[in-house]
């Protein structure tokens, strides 16, 4: 890899993490398109509990992976609301930055054996 791919992409992690670490504080916390259409059709009681209708909720079941970590975007454990959303936004680009450089990195073109480096940087035979 040459210095100017690495500086390229050391320039734009760091622009992802920003984003997600600092842009994430301000989403919507008002129920986004989706969710809007899950509910519609649906009559709602005083604890926003179904009480009659039908919609998509009805069919909701409990999420599997709703005691994992990183549920709910945010770190369980952590007390302050941006915080945790924060570092949960800038660990989810380290995750996703590291799981698609390892498999970049596993199907990249090798050379053919018994060539030598020079002939692999494009030199051709010395």
């Amino acid at each position: 890899m040459n210095r100017r791919l690495g500086w390229f992409l050391a320039g734009g992690l760091l622009v992802a993490m920003l984003l997600a670490g600092v842009v994430s504080s301000f989403a919507s916390s008002s129920p986004d398109g989706l969710d809007d259409t899950a509910r519609a059709g649906c009559t709602f009681g005083p604890d926003d509990e179904i009480t009659g209708g039908t919609c998509m909720l009805q069919q909701e079941r409990e999420h599997q992976l709703g005691d994992s970590p990183l549920a709910d975007y945010g770190i369980r454990g952590i007390g302050n609301e941006h915080l945790s959303t924060g570092l949960s936004g800038i660990l989810g680009v380290m995750l996703t930055f590291a799981i698609g450089g390892g498999l970049f990195w596993l199907v990249r073109r090798r050379p053919a054996e018994g060539t030598g480096d020079r002939e692999r940087e494009g030199a051709g035979p010395a």
